[in-house]
C-alpha cells in the first residue's frame, strides 16, 4: 500500500463540514471531549488539509497547555496533559523503515495499557498494527478553508464520535 495514498470517501460511515480552522480547531476540541487513553485516531488528508489544526483543537480539548505543531520533521511529539498524546506524522516514513527505530512500537505499548492517546497523520503504516481506530478523512472544499470531515471506526463507530458527524456519507 501507498503510504500516502488516501482512503475513499465512500468508505466512511458519517461527515461533517467545517469551513475555518476555527471550527475546524472547534470540532478537535469536541473531539477531545469524548477521546480517552487508548483510543488511536488516525488522520487521513491531503498537504494543508487542516490535520494539524484539528490536532491543536483536540489538545485544547483535553486541556493539553503546550503549543501543538507539526511532528512532519520530528515524526514524533508528545503532549504532557491531563491525557498524554503521541502525535506523529508518517509522511516521509518510507514502508521498510523500522517503526521501533522512532520509537513507535513502545507507543503502541503505551496505547494498549491505556496510558496514551495515539494521533497519526499519514497513519497508513500503522493500519495493520492496530485492530481498533477512528479514522478521520479531510477533504477540501469548495472555498478554500472548507474541508469535510469523514469519520470510521474498526471496528465500530462509537456513538459518541458518530454523533458529531451530522451527516451519514451519501453512497457513491
Amino acid at each position: 500500500m501507498d503510504p500516502q495514498a488516501l482512503p475513499d470517501p465512500t468508505t466512511f460511515a458519517r461527515r461533517r463540514r467545517t469551513g475555518s480552522a476555527d471550527q475546524t480547531r472547534a470540532l478537535g476540541a469536541a473531539l477531545g471531549e469524548v477521546a480517552r487513553p487508548g483510543d488511536a485516531i488516525l488522520l487521513h488528508g491531503p498537504l494543508g488539509a487542516g490535520k494539524t489544526c484539528l490536532v491543536q483543537g483536540l489538545c485544547d480539548g483535553l486541556g493539553i497547555a503546550d503549543e501543538v505543531i507539526s511532528p512532519t520533521f520530528t515524526l514524533v511529539n508528545r503532549y504532557p496533559g491531563p491525557v498524554v498524546v503521541d502525535h506523529l506524522d508518517f509522511y516521509r516514513i518510507e514502508p521498510e523503515h523500522d517503526l521501533g527505530d522512532i520509537g513507535v512500537l513502545d507507543i503502541l505499548d503505551e496505547l494498549d495499557a491505556g496510558r496514551t492517546l495515539l494521533v497519526a497523520e499519514w497513519p497508513n503504516l500503522l493500519v495493520p498494527l492496530l485492530p481498533s481506530r477512528l479514522e478521520l478523512l479531510a477533504v477540501p472544499g469548495d472555498a478554500p478553508d472548507d474541508r469535510w470531515w469523514y469519520i470510521r471506526g474498526v471496528p465500530d463507530l462509537p456513538p459518541a464520535w458518530a454523533d458529531m458527524f451530522d451527516e451519514a456519507v451519501p453512497p457513491c
